[in-house]
């Protein structure tokens, strides 16, 4: 189920959360992917954890330096 709120960013840069969606913990990532902006809990220790694509990559994550030079190509 997808839920979604419309919420302001007050002069400081901080957004209100919900209640009940404050049950994931009190630290979060924040991701951005093109024009969009993620919160997803940070109960996920790499970001090869998280279950959803971040972004498009074929390097062996175990692989800094192949990572690295792809994702820097890819800017």
């Amino acid at each position: 189920m997808i839920k979604a709120i419309e919420r302001s960013i007050d002069p400081q840069g901080r957004i209100m959360l919900p209640k009940e969606w404050r049950k994931f913990g009190n630290k979060v990532l924040l991701i951005q992917k093109d024009q969009e902006l993620r919160i997803i809990p940070a109960k996920y220790k790499k970001l090869s954890d998280i279950p959803e694509k971040i972004v498009d990559i074929t390097s062996n994550l175990n692989d800094w330096h192949s990572l690295k030079n792809e994702l820097l190509k890819s800017k």
